[in-house]
């Protein structure tokens, strides 16, 4: 019988059967792929975008005081919020009932899928949001991560080498549940974007940057500061945890230009792959209204050959001209969209 993943890999084949404007792409990518690899004449990878938890970074102990959220009923302690292999379920009339897979993991190796990604796949900036993304695509990205095809171009990201190690460890049939049930719920708006020259002070808390507790402003630059409207709504996994996304100035019509239009040469419409509304297309997944920052790591990665399994080939000719003010204008206006 076959695997899931060899299911997954022939719907893509089946779908780029039908796309004969974009096979030519795919040729381009063995010879590409060394060269991303040495593409580096754009700089390393934008530290704003993977941000590293400070050296001597320790958590709080648990203080025995239950955490709650608003407008659930339900509290978890500080032990529990920080279980890897326990789903903060704050909301459960908000998602069918998780597999186990979901909810528990299997230890020792294969962590709960809702701790990272929330009992509704709606993610964080510090990973993806797995809601509503196209089975088929999911599974062949455990096969990517497994195989090496897919890594990243600061890989020792604690979010990388966590889903390296669960990828290794987790059975075909888990990853078949899991990604069945993220594909069946629809992805929620948390993030708002505010095109501005001044964004508030921030610190790296942890896997994200939270705005200073000093207060403050400091010049934009060519970057997205995104944060948590309330960071301990995000530090226990609450899935309706909202985010400002900060951008510079003019940079969402910037990308929307890129997106309807492909700059003149410049890229590809985006249209063509996922969809006009952006909101994916058979296997292709959406990418509207995701986390800047995740979609920038993901545009940079792929430039710079650390993404290269089946489906990565189709964005070769994507990024290979982009730069990074092209990256940001691209997230911002694909973060300002419904999802």
């Amino acid at each position: 019988m076959k695997s899931h993943y060899a299911i997954a890999l022939f719907s893509f084949r089946a779908m780029i059967a039908r796309l004969p404007l974009l096979t030519g792409v795919l040729v381009l990518t063995a010879a590409s792929e060394a060269t991303n690899r040495a593409c580096s004449a754009d700089g390393p990878p934008p530290a704003w975008a993977y941000p590293l938890t400070p050296p001597g970074f320790e958590l709080p102990p648990d203080d025995g005081k239950l955490r709650h959220v608003p407008d659930s009923s339900a509290a978890f302690s500080v032990s529990q919020i920080r279980d890897r292999f326990f789903t903060k379920d704050w909301h459960p009339d908000d998602h069918p009932p998780m597999p186990e897979v979901v909810a528990y993991g299997r230890k020792p190796d294969v962590l709960a899928c809702g701790h990272c990604h929330r009992a509704d796949g709606s993610g964080g900036p510090e990973n993806s949001s797995l809601a509503g993304l196209p089975a088929d695509y999911i599974m062949q990205q455990m096969v990517d991560f497994r195989s090496g095809a897919r890594r990243s171009s600061v890989p020792h990201r604690l979010p990388v080498t966590l889903m390296l190690s669960v990828s290794r460890a987790i059975t075909d049939d888990e990853v078949a549940k899991a990604a069945a049930y993220f594909s069946s719920l629809k992805p929620k708006k948390l993030i708002k974007v505010i095109e501005s020259n001044a964004v508030p002070k921030t610190y790296v808390d942890w896997l994200i940057y939270a705005v200073s507790k000093d207060g403050g402003q400091e010049p934009i630059g060519q970057r997205i500061v995104e944060v948590p409207d309330e960071l301990s709504q995000f530090e226990a996994y609450d899935a309706r945890a909202e985010f400002t996304a900060y951008a510079p100035v003019g940079s969402v019509a910037k990308g929307e230009a890129l997106v309807a239009t492909g700059g003149v040469g410049k890229t590809i419409q985006c249209g063509i792959c996922h969809g006009s509304d952006l909101k994916g297309l058979g296997p292709i997944p959406s990418i509207a209204g995701r986390s800047p920052s995740y979609t920038v790591r993901q545009l940079y990665d792929m430039k710079h050959g650390e993404r290269t399994g089946p489906w990565s080939a189709l964005m070769v000719r994507v990024v290979a001209n982009l730069d990074e003010e092209d990256l940001v204008s691209l997230a911002a206006y694909l973060a300002s969209r419904e999802p």
